[in-house]
């Protein structure tokens, strides 16, 4: 009722003006409203189906727009660029560092999520969201949930001791291969949503062309 008298007055008053504070109200009103068509226009710009594969789910359709692909891109690059997604061998790396680089994922990409707006204009098919919020609940969150702590217990009762003398490592690194293989096909599923070419690729370089430290070399790389 409230909202209702309060446009009844507006009306009144604008129907009350006249001359050249009459065109400044109308054009003012009509430019909110191109703003607001415009806005939603751009929300629903090319909405689009995109098939892809992930573990534990099988091949699935996501719907994406405009403001989807850039979240997946968003995802994308803070994914490819951060050690956690090579995979490590029995004979190099360090499982601290690994763990570290996960853990900064998981951030990054709740961070990303937060701050981007949800899908709108959805009604059939997933969002690159569910796929993003499945990837920290079925992948990174078991993970760190079941190795963090039995790592840190190790590292707190034995300080300065090499973690390759630690009982359960070669079963963490066990676990640990498997959850970076499947990021891998996580990165690969946010890049082909994002509509990146050669996705592939960048994975590979990220992935295969570790320095001394067994970093990549890509730049802005990210533990």
């Amino acid at each position: 009722m409230l909202s209702g008298a309060a446009v009844g007055i507006c009306v009144y008053a604008i129907s009350r003006t006249g001359g050249t504070y009459l065109f400044a109200v109308t054009g003012g009103l009509a430019g909110a409203l191109v703003a607001v068509g415009l806005d939603v226009y751009r929300r629903s710009a090319r909405l689009t189906e995109v098939r892809v594969s992930v573990p534990q789910l099988s091949e699935l359709t996501f719907v994406v727009n405009n403001d989807a692909r850039q979240v997946a891109w968003q995802l994308f690059i803070e994914s490819v660029t951060r050690v956690s997604v090579r995979r490590l061998q029995d004979d190099e790396g360090l499982l601290r560092e690994s763990m570290t680089s996960l853990y900064g994922l998981f951030a990054t990409t709740r961070e990303t999520l937060k701050a981007s707006r949800p899908s709108t204009h959805v009604r059939a098919g997933l969002t690159v969201e569910a796929l993003a919020v499945n990837f920290l609940n079925a992948e990174l969150r078991p993970f760190l949930s079941k190795w963090h702590p039995r790592l840190r217990d190790f590292e707190d009762a034995h300080p300065g001791r090499s973690e390759s003398e630690w009982p359960q490592v070669s079963e963490c690194r066990a676990d640990l291969r498997e959850v970076q293989d499947h990021s891998q096909q996580y990165v690969l599923a946010f890049a082909r949503l994002a509509g990146v070419r050669d996705a592939e690729a960048m994975l590979g370089a990220a992935a295969t062309r570790p320095g001394a430290d067994g970093t990549p070399l890509l730049p802005h790389a990210r533990e």
